[in-house]
């Protein structure tokens, strides 16, 4: 008796186990409460008090998961198994989770903030007519340099980059396509080029540049500028944004050749499950006064044309982040490649690495 005891026992605290191991694999990949919203995006990508705003506002509490990439973020999708309801994807990769079958399309019919978008932001090539998704921030990759090291003016383009003056005084930001399409735009080639021999010459010229690398790294880029401890840095405008607001001899410069031009846009994963939170998610943050405190609290650029007419004057008139219609011309909006483009990319990036 006493061993079936044990092994009612046994049973009880298995059972027990299990629900709890249920119950946190529920809490890390979306809850499937009714009132609840699971968002799964970047690291401090909205302002957590919007969060309390729209709980407050509608009902419906916000699980927030995040990612520190597209490419783990399409991976953690494409396996299932999460109950996401919104994701915040780049323009290429949302490209990459249409052809995947990943996401579900958007009931226009249910929105009701769409008007106050910058058309210049909507029916982009990467998802025409918005068919998926709701424009969330934009951005630009530029150079920032630092006044103390470097005269006001004197870097305006990717070429300058490579001026003997600036030996060990450039950081990069590791990022293949970043850094091999900023050496694209150097030589005038498209930064979504495929062609072996040009993506082999953007190599050679990176390796030229080595002598003025003084680091390749990822958010130590800004350690370095804020603390005055680099002249220059390849880096994107929203992390620009975040050095210049601590070191008032920081400047941020959008070469006029051209650069990249990137999104970050909400859509509704597969796997969604509670619509209603959704939606009413999708209008409150196309509100300008939502869109506008996020922008102010996040420092991207907001495409929600009516949030930016909000923010104070000295943010939407400010050319480094919010670049006029003629330089946004010039710029590139990386494309989905294949899987063997991409690994054609990211081999000529190594092989300059290791040269560096």
């Amino acid at each position: 008796m006493k061993k079936l005891f044990s092994v009612i026992l046994a049973l009880f605290a298995v059972c027990g186990l299990l629900a709890f191991g249920a119950k946190q694999l529920q809490t890390t990949s979306g809850s499937t409460g009714k009132k609840v919203l699971n968002l799964y995006t970047w690291g401090d990508y909205i302002d957590p008090s919007l969060l309390t705003k729209f709980q407050k506002q509608t009902g419906y509490h916000v699980n927030v998961e995040t990612f520190d990439s597209n490419e783990a973020m399409f991976t953690k999708i494409k396996q299932g198994g999460t109950s996401y309801d919104l994701t915040v994807p780049s323009d290429y990769m949302i490209e990459k989770m249409k052809k995947a079958h990943l996401l579900l399309p958007l009931d226009k019919s249910k929105l009701t903030g769409m008007h106050n978008y910058d058309p210049r932001f909507m029916n982009l090539d990467f998802d025409r007519h918005n068919k998926y998704s709701v424009p969330y921030f934009w951005g630009t990759l530029g150079i920032i340099y630092n006044d103390k090291y470097v005269k006001p003016g004197s870097i305006q383009h990717w070429n300058d980059l490579w001026e003997k003056r600036y030996k060990n005084k450039v950081m990069l930001i590791d990022s293949a396509r970043d850094v091999m399409g900023f050496a694209l735009a150097s030589m005038n080639q498209s930064m979504n080029t495929t062609d072996p021999a040009t993506l082999l010459a953007a190599r050679n010229k990176l390796n030229r540049l080595s002598p003025n690398v003084k680091a390749v790294v990822a958010d130590e880029i800004k350690m370095y500028m804020i603390q005055n401890e680099a002249a220059v840095a390849v880096d994107w405008s929203g992390e620009a944004s975040e050095m210049l607001d601590e070191n008032s001899h920081l400047h941020y410069v959008v070469p006029s050749e051209g650069s990249n031009l990137w999104f970050d846009n909400l859509v509704i994963p597969k796997t969604a499950k509670h619509f209603k939170a959704i939606y009413a998610f999708l209008n409150f943050m196309s509100e300008p006064k939502n869109a506008a405190q996020n922008a102010e609290y996040i420092g991207y650029a907001t495409p929600n044309k009516r949030a930016k007419a909000r923010l104070p004057k000295s943010i939407r008139n400010d050319r480094q982040f919010y670049p006029d219609s003629q330089t946004i011309k010039h710029l590139q909006i990386y494309k989905d490649l294949s899987p063997a483009k991409v690994g054609l990319y990211n081999d000529r990036y190594l092989e300059f690495k290791m040269h560096h």
